[in-house]
């Protein structure tokens, strides 16, 4: 009885298709990947255990570094154009004379923490040349100082809409910065607002750490 003589067949895998997919997905994720950009000024939060996280909203962020000096930023969700209104009340409130040019710029501008005797020389920079600028703060005051003026001014541009105050320390600032700050924002009826800080894990042992680990 003649034997039946099985075909062999190549064992070898083609691996080309794989390494392109393994490129192409490559590929993709570091092109939509969005790198967070230098902080404009360094900032050491203290650590918390709080469960929020920030969302991109319209907010007003105001900063105190480690020097107690104070910035002031205003972040709008979609119309970037509400910044340069913004920039056109604290002109007309102020007196401050700034250019239509000037009002624009204040949208590439990632914080202010100049008085507004230099805020035209300021806005009048390109944002690469105002970033070599050392800025001093904002002056503040047991009244609020010239902060009260920047809240009044984003709560006018952002007018109809909702606002959400973030106030951003270092764990080195001195406390009468922040009760300044905090008397900045009672001068415009703001009484609630988000202290930023670094994450921390829970406690061992309490609920927020079962939960976490998904621990009945």
């Amino acid at each position: 009885m003649p034997s039946v003589k099985i075909p062999r067949k190549s064992t070898d895998v083609d691996m080309t298709p794989f390494v392109d997919v393994a490129f192409l997905i490559l590929t993709f994720f570091i092109m939509a990947t969005k790198f967070k950009p230098p902080e404009p000024v360094e900032v050491t939060t203290p650590k918390s255990v709080s469960t929020k996280e920030l969302e991109d909203r319209n907010a007003v962020l105001i900063t105190i570094d480690k020097d107690s000096k104070v910035y002031f930023t205003a972040n709008a969700q979609k119309d970037l154009n509400v910044l340069s209104e913004l920039a056109g009340y604290v002109s007309s409130t102020r007196t401050l004379g700034l250019t239509d040019a000037e009002k624009q710029n204040y949208k590439k501008t990632p914080l202010v923490g100049v008085p507004f005797s230099q805020l035209k020389q300021f806005l009048d920079l390109p944002p690469e040349k105002q970033k070599e600028v050392k800025q001093d703060g904002i002056p503040m005051d047991t009244t609020g100082g010239e902060l009260t003026y920047w809240i009044q001014a984003a709560q006018s541009a952002f007018k109809g809409s909702q606002l959400w105050y973030m106030i951003k320390g270092d764990n080195n600032s001195k406390y009468p910065a922040f009760k300044m700050v905090i008397e900045a924002l009672k001068k415009n009826d703001v009484y609630k607002y988000n202290l930023i800080t670094a994450p921390e894990d829970a406690p061992p042992g309490t609920e927020l750490y079962k939960e976490r680990r998904k621990i009945s």
